[in-house]
């Protein structure tokens, strides 16, 4: 396994699994400035995830 392809799968994983997350943001709240930030700060992360894991060849169809 490369280095490419490792990074594409824990991209693919961590896009699938950092949904999980958004739970407890939005049960405490965004009332700060720093839960903003967080917040902010994990839909990036999210969003960048979802972008390099989309090419995981697990998901492709044979």
């Amino acid at each position: 396994m490369e280095f490419g392809s490792s990074v594409t799968t824990v991209a693919f994983w961590l896009g699938a699994l950092l949904p999980l997350l958004y739970l407890p943001v939005f049960v405490v709240g965004i009332d700060s400035i720093t839960a903003l930030t967080s917040f902010l700060a994990l839909l990036t992360i999210h969003v960048v995830a979802l972008v390099v894991g989309h090419d995981y060849p697990e998901t492709r169809s044979r």
